[in-house]
């Protein structure tokens, strides 16, 4: 849709509405092509709303429009995101695919092409992946140049993702965070010549690096999800762009067998009449004295046909002919086009038995259309092994401290000094420590909750404090949902390691750390875990060691954890550890060497799922720290 003023921009939420003398719009010209042969019964329609007329029920899109205007959720709340492509790539694509079905999608359609523009940072095997199962996510920044003279960055594309408002609003939340220093200024310039997001910088500032900071803190960076799910005969299905291709394919083949039907049945029709004039082109006079002898309108039909051989349609035909028309030259003139007729529905029926024609049909309305509406990509592509990282100043101050979690959810983040000068840690009523370790101020924290959620914090976020005080409660510090309750806390310091996850029926799964691992600057990762059964703890494991279990009936396990197999999915159930009576759960888990027990050798077992022994009073004590969240 062509459109004036701010009527269909979208790189603002806060633009004012256009003016109504603006709100005028008109069909593209390419929209001829959604609508290409629509009165040919290509496609089938049915009853509008209040059954007063009919509309289609597709449109017989000459293009795979699917791929190439973006689409954002199906109605009822059925979630899907299709981002869009380049119109000439998909036709590329699709030509290639209509001749090979093997055909490699990525070497015709390297990436999506977005409307506002914008880098895609392109890694191969991720795209791959999402034009294979319809599912994954890519990575957009912004366009932007350095003008020296003045000292200013000009951005000038944006990701498709976010807003100029939504940027600016979270530039100004990092400088005023402290965490950004370089910027003097940063104004909205956008006017008639298009998007423009002004940053002053301060005097000795290296541009590069400054927004190689400013794409991992804020949305001139962002991630794009997609979620290939089409209805499909009326039915949600996610497909991968080689799927979608097959089934336009066959979609579109029967859009054309259904025009080449109806033009070979308006051929057929009309070859039919010339024949039935053919048949008195020998006698015209007897034909025009046949109708001048008859006495009633309604015999002429009858007596035409009587007396030239021909069907009641052949004999309307000539019967409705012109006086004027009727001359020699005029009917041989019409029925040489009899000869040609019958070429072109033979060719026609030919076509309809040809799957090779009609397949060569959809590729040369593809091939004009490529060549009719040439469309240059909007979005640059750069392939991530050719972005350098600068190495960063970093200002964050880097010395060692201690984290102490509470059960509750807060946290202290101390120093070896303060702490060494410390009394008791202080904790709320009904509240105590559940976990403890040492890490530095630019270290990060994994935070897990009771909604298969996972927040990334850094430390260096979190204020030095004492001892003395409560410290920062988590679920306010990191924006958590109302009600959403922190499990754990770990520190996953290099991502090299591997977590075990114990689940309150008794299940456990071994994953890979580096799965909870962004690149991007995401701080919530959703179903991180699975949601079959509650967390009960959790252990980051360097080497295989002895772990215990403890469950709500007083029974302890302990197992070593190369029992364990290591999973591809973070979402995995993991497999049975301890066997639980009813009403009874696992209640947490812990290395070996952080428990009270002694007597070892009655709760070991070499094989699981097991029961383990009932906890004597021996072997139990306070060496152990609880979990978050237990009483």
């Amino acid at each position: 849709v062509d459109s004036k003023g701010n009527f269909g921009k979208t790189y603002s939420r806060d633009m004012a509405y256009a003016a109504s003398r603006y709100t005028e719009a008109k069909l593209a010209p390419i929209c001829a092509e959604l609508f290409q042969d629509i009165e040919k019964d290509t496609v089938d329609f049915s009853d509008n709303y209040d059954g007063s007329m009919k509309e289609p029920v597709l449109l017989p899109t000459a293009f795979p429009n699917v791929l190439v205007s973006a689409n954002m959720g199906i109605a009822v709340g059925m979630a899907s995101q299709i981002c869009g492509f380049n119109l000439a790539e998909v036709c590329e694509t699709a030509i290639s695919y209509i001749r090979d079905e093997n055909h490699h999608i990525i070497s015709t359609l390297p990436a999506p092409d977005l409307p506002t523009g914008g880098e895609i940072i392109l890694n191969v095997p991720e795209m791959e992946e999402i034009y294979r199962t319809g599912r994954g996510s890519f990575k957009i920044r912004s366009r932007w140049r350095y003008i020296q003279n003045e000292n200013l960055i000009e951005i000038y594309e944006i990701p498709y993702t976010t807003t100029v408002e939504a940027i600016i609003d979270k530039v100004a939340e990092q400088i005023k965070a402290g965490k950004v220093r370089e910027i003097a200024d940063m104004r909205d310039e956008t006017d008639l010549g298009g998007l423009k997001l002004t940053i002053d910088l301060k005097r000795g500032t290296d541009p590069e690096r400054l927004m190689q900071k400013l794409f991992k803190i804020t949305p001139l960076m962002d991630s794009l999800s997609c979620n290939f799910n089409i209805l499909i005969a009326g039915n949600p299905r996610v497909m991968g762009v080689s799927e979608i291709l097959g089934e336009w394919t066959a979609w579109r083949m029967d859009c054309v067998k259904r025009r080449v039907f109806f033009d070979l049945t308006k051929k057929r029709e009309k070859l039919h009449l010339l024949r039935g004039l053919e048949a008195i082109l020998l006698d015209i006079d007897r034909a025009i004295s046949l109708i001048r002898n008859t006495e009633r309108e309604a015999d002429v039909v009858p007596n035409l046909m009587a007396g030239f051989g021909i069907d009641k349609i052949q004999a309307e035909f000539v019967a409705e002919i012109k006086l004027r028309n009727i001359n020699r030259e005029y009917i041989l003139k019409r029925i040489s086009e009899i000869k040609a007729l019958e070429g072109e529905t033979a060719d026609l029926e030919a076509t309809l038995q040809s799957r090779r024609r009609i397949r060569n049909i959809i590729i040369k309305e593809l091939e004009q259309i490529i060549k009719q509406y040439p469309s240059p990509r909007r979005s640059t592509i750069v392939h991530i092994d050719e972005i350098v990282d600068l190495p960063e100043d970093d200002d964050v101050e880097n010395y060692p401290v201690h984290v102490f979690i509470s059960r509750e959810g807060y946290l202290k983040k101390i120093t070896p000094q303060s702490l060494r000068m410390s009394g008791e840690q202080k904790y709320k009523d009904g509240d105590g420590p559940a976990a403890s370790f040492e890490t530095t101020n630019r270290g990060e924290l994994l935070v897990f909750t009771d909604r298969q959620q996972v927040y990334k914090a850094r430390l260096a976020d979190f204020e030095d404090t004492k001892a003395s005080v409560l410290g920062d409660y988590l679920p306010v510090s990191l924006g958590m949902d109302d009600g959403e309750q922190v499990v754990s806390v770990i520190d996953p310091e290099d991502y090299k390691k591997h977590l075990l996850l114990f689940f309150e029926n008794g299940k456990a799964a071994r994953i890979r750390l580096d799965s909870y691992e962004t690149k991007t600057n995401r701080r919530r990762l959703v179903n991180a875990y699975s949601d079959k059964s509650p967390l009960a703890a959790l252990i980051v494991l360097e080497e295989e060691t002895q772990i215990a279990l403890f469950s709500s009936e007083g029974r302890a396990l302990i197992i070593n954890s190369s029992l364990l197999a290591l999973k591809n999915s973070r979402s995995a159930q993991g497999v049975n550890v301890m066997s639980l009576k009813p009403k009874f759960k696992l209640q947490n888990a812990r290395r070996l060497s952080e428990t009270s027990i002694k007597n070892i050798s009655r709760y070991r077992v070499r094989s699981i799922p097991a029961a383990g022994a009932l906890l004597r009073d021996e072997d139990r004590g306070e060496k152990q720290l609880s979990f978050i969240g237990e009483e």
